[in-house]
């Protein structure tokens, strides 16, 4: 499918009959994509994927194939909560697909940034390709893909794993019906399908997970490092009122280790890295100023709590220069 271009007429979508408007054209024009076939969809739990399930699950109800694959990169809760969410409450047609040897395997050794995020991406594609086999009529495949995720692929920022084709020897038609909205768009549109208001602002999460915060060669210990770090992080700002307040903030383990102390004993650990920003549109964004009373409180928490952690460092770098994700 090649890449649409948002209209330059198209007002942005603020309020809730502007967001009705666009949820009954993007109804309409599923259905006349789709007809009688079935739709296949990685539903995260993110924001995007979450409205783009509401919305074709109002325009095709049991048609919609939610995949929910646990990559073993997700957050920490979040496999559970999902499955909580769409299956038991929105009563989603569900498929719950444990592949975490099978991501972790293949991501095994690789430190570039880029080629990690092709093979999530390619795993992902075959792993709907299987789901695809077991069931009939599968013809499409739904993303997430937003005008963010466009641009920065158009202008060689990084690569998205659900910003382009499907290899030629899959047959899927891609369903992408906020590709042309900016992330506040995609929220209003959210609000007004109803979803609840925590999902809808919940934070960003990147497609390919704790995988670009897993910063080089993702191994099995440091990536734990990142979950729990990030669960300490999540909470602490949840507890200080900050939790729909920060546009994003999560946290981040590079491949290196510096010197330390722990018990009276040198340590050689890994540093781990806050970063807390505020954007609008994610074209560029600002530096949360966190009180450092609570950063030091973090600090203590994760160096304490987080084996192979002795330092925590805090990004103040805005976008640009730096972009919000480290990879």
């Amino acid at each position: 499918m090649p890449i649409l271009t948002r209209p330059e007429t198209m007002e942005r979508i603020t309020n809730k009959a502007l967001a009705e408007a666009f949820i009954a054209e993007q109804i309409a024009d599923i259905r006349a994509q789709v007809g009688d076939k079935k739709v296949l969809l990685a539903l995260s739990g993110g924001v995007d994927s979450s409205v783009v399930a509401a919305l074709l699950i109002k325009a095709i109800g049991k048609q919609l194939v939610c995949v929910h694959v646990n990559h073993g990169l997700l957050r920490k809760g979040e496999p559970e909560q999902v499955i909580r969410v769409f299956k038991d409450e929105m009563d989603a047609n569900l498929v719950y697909v444990d592949a975490v040897d099978r991501f972790l395997d293949k991501l095994a050794g690789v430190a570039d940034p880029e080629t990690k995020r092709k093979i999530i991406g390619g795993e992902f594609i075959e792993v709907f390709a299987e789901e695809a086999r077991k069931l009939d009529g599968i013809e499409f495949l739904a993303q997430g893909t937003i005008w963010p995720d466009i641009l920065e692929s158009e202008h060689g920022i990084k690569a998205h794993h659900n910003a382009g084709g499907l290899p030629d020897d899959l047959d899927f038609e891609l369903v992408e019906p906020v590709r042309i909205l900016f992330k506040d768009e995609v929220r209003v549109v959210g609000e007004a399908l109803g979803l609840p208001h925590g999902m809808v602002y919940r934070q960003p999460f990147p497609g390919p997970g704790l995988g670009v915060r897993c910063l080089g060669a993702i191994t099995r210990d440091r990536l734990e490092a990142v979950r729990e770090s990030d669960a300490i992080l999540r909470e602490e700002f949840a507890k200080a009122g900050l939790e729909g307040k920060v546009w994003q903030y999560f946290t981040a383990i590079p491949d290196f280790k510096s010197v330390g102390i722990k018990d009276g004993k040198r340590c050689d650990e890994w540093p781990c890295i806050l970063r807390a920003v505020n954007t609008v549109d994610a074209m560029s964004a600002t530096v949360e100023p966190v009180p450092f009373e609570l950063l030091s409180h973090i600090t203590e928490r994760i160096t304490n709590e987080v084996k192979g952690v002795n330092r925590v460092l805090f990004d103040l770098t805005p976008k640009p220069t730096g972009t919000i994700e480290w990879e």
